[in-house]
């Protein structure tokens, strides 16, 4: 099924009403140090706020897409059983907003016949609103090119990698890696959410970002995001013929970026060790 551009449209209003149906809750509750409990373990932490805003987010697109489907982080998989499907988090960097960190965002993607027809990643603390539609990517209704660097010793870089997962299973290979991105990035951020950094690859804030431990409701609006203002989001160790929001890792960057001249490219497994980009 193909969905034109005022239907693009239209499903990323409603993300973006969803989205901002979340913000006074969360900016309230924001800098309360609220009680945190675990998923899989201590880096997995999760509030009454994130299943609270996924629960509204919920509301409004039964409310607006009735028959949908809604695959969110903390509800699993309900709604009807239409070909629309949305990918929710109500907190992408929960881990920051549960201390105080102003880095967390809303993240909302829709597709449909296996397609992202648009997406919304919001911020509610800036109040930025970042939407993707089959016709652009803007932020706060203003068009966003991803524009930056073009080489590593002139980009910033923002990453997860490697988290506690990816120390256990490669060791000090993976600190082998993370201290060759050190030395060859102007600079190296890890501000813990996926979806708001991507959103800033889109805007041109940010020039490279890569990760290796993603569910789909936290890059499926981002990839739409920072592929229609015009960057480059690989996905990564997926199946084979998965979607590009299903693989558990992803590589982004900026528009002119020289990925194949950067040592992110031997990091992420594009290229072996040893061999020319």
């Amino acid at each position: 099924m193909s969905v034109d551009v005022p239907a693009s449209r239209e499903l990323a209003g409603i993300a973006e009403l969803a989205a901002r149906a979340t913000g006074d809750r969360l900016r309230t509750a924001f800098r309360s140090r609220p009680e945190v409990d675990h998923k899989r373990d201590i880096h997995d932490p999760v509030t009454e706020h994130d299943r609270a805003a996924e629960e509204t987010i919920r509301q409004v697109l039964a409310e607006h897409t009735p028959g949908s489907v809604v695959v969110g982080e903390e509800g699993g998989v309900g709604g009807g059983d239409g070909d629309l499907r949305w990918f929710v988090d109500p907190i992408d960097g929960t881990a920051n907003f549960a201390v105080g960190l102003p880095f967390f965002c809303v993240s909302i993607g829709a597709a449909l016949g296996g397609e992202l027809v648009a997406g919304v990643v919001y911020d509610p603390v800036r109040d930025d609103m970042f939407t993707a539609t089959l016709d652009g990517a803007t932020c706060n209704g203003e068009p966003i090119r991803s524009r930056g660097a073009t080489r590593d010793e002139t980009a910033v870089l923002v990453t997860g990698y490697p988290n506690a997962r990816e120390m256990h299973r490669r060791g000090e290979e993976s600190l082998r890696s993370f201290g060759s991105l050190v030395d060859a990035f102007a600079t190296v951020r890890r501000p813990g959410s996926a979806a708001l950094t991507l959103a800033h690859v889109a805007a041109g804030w940010a020039d490279v970002a890569y990760g290796t431990s993603v569910n789909a409701w936290d890059v499926a609006a981002a990839v739409l995001l920072v592929r229609q203002a015009g960057g480059t989001y690989l996905p990564l160790n997926g199946e084979p013929g998965g979607r590009d929001w299903e693989a558990p890792g992803y590589l982004a960057c900026v528009a002119g970026f020289d990925l194949d001249g950067s040592v992110i490219a031997e990091v992420a497994g594009l290229v072996k060790a040893g061999e020319p980009a």
